[in-house]
């Protein structure tokens, strides 16, 4: 039994403009097709991933920003976060310490699905899916790095997602699990039909992605 994530139309980006104080960080209008992604590079403190801070609502107040985002004609500023369904990758896998493998991806299950049964046996296939098949009881800490990604990746596939944001997710691999995990997480997002939105300073990131690429510059600002 696979949970999938639902295809959507795209993703809309409108007179977006996020600023801090007088400093305007960017401006970016974009529509970002099901299953393409659009990528956003600049260097470390040019304020690159404060849009997906404003897309996943979780913007530091510091910053003002304004304009629309919707998927499917759904203003996403107008939900919770929890609600915009933005399936989020950082530079770190983020796993849960105290939980096993498989009570990672099944803590991010929807809570539709009730059935205990059912929620591990979700978590046992997008495992096996991933190349993790019997990896359901192991702790987090035992994983490889890239074993742990794909773990992050299977979580955010499972949560049923409008939309795929990645800060960075491949910057602390080596560059062998940096190719692979590329390719894994760019078709995942095809064959899902989910816009993806990239944030990152590596050209290579921005050539696999293969879909549009909008600069910003170096602002008297920081991202983290």
């Amino acid at each position: 039994m696979m949970l999938e994530p639902k295809p959507t139309n795209g993703l809309s980006l409108a007179n977006i403009q996020i600023r801090l104080g007088d400093v305007t960080l960017m401006e970016l209008t974009a529509d970002v097709p099901a299953g393409s992604v659009l990528t956003v590079m600049g260097p470390s403190g040019s304020g690159k991933s404060t849009l997906l801070s404003f897309i996943g609502g979780f913007l530091d107040p510091a910053f003002q920003a304004k304009g629309t985002v919707s998927v499917d004609h759904v203003d996403l500023l107008l939900l919770e976060p929890q609600a915009r369904r933005a399936g989020i990758l950082f530079q770190d896998p983020l796993l849960f310490p105290h939980m096993s493998v498989g009570a990672n991806i099944a803590f991010a299950i929807p809570a539709d699905v009730a059935d205990r049964r059912k929620r591990r046996q979700i978590a046992a296939d997008i495992l096996a899916d991933m190349g993790l098949a019997g990896f359901a009881d192991r702790d987090p800490a035992t994983l490889s790095g890239g074993q742990k990604a794909r773990v992050a990746l299977a979580r955010v596939l499972v949560s049923r997602p409008r939309l795929l944001l990645l800060d960075e997710p491949f910057s602390k691999l080596d560059m062998e699990l940096r190719a692979q995990m590329r390719i894994l997480v760019f078709e995942r997002a095809r064959t899902a039909g989910l816009p993806v939105i990239l944030v990152t300073h590596d050209e290579a990131d921005a050539d696999a992605a293969g879909g549009p690429v909008h600069r910003i510059g170096l602002k008297d600002a920081s991202d983290g």
